[in-house]
């Protein structure tokens, strides 16, 4: 059977959140810090996706 090559880059998900815009790192820390003030599960994903900028960066 002869090998396939399969560029996997365009099927791998992005790490970076697509709907969080650029910030800094405090910037980030702070809305994070004001979306988990109050607990809202409408923002749930807001705070995941800070999460997940925050996760990224310290990778």
């Amino acid at each position: 059977m002869p090998d396939i090559q399969i560029d996997r880059a365009h099927l791998a998900p992005s790490i970076l959140p697509a709907d969080i815009p650029e910030l800094s790192d405090d910037e980030c820390l702070a809305r994070l810090a004001r979306a988990v003030e109050t607990p809202d599960s409408a923002r749930l994903d807001e705070v995941a996706a800070l999460i997940g900028r925050l996760a990224v960066a310290i990778e």
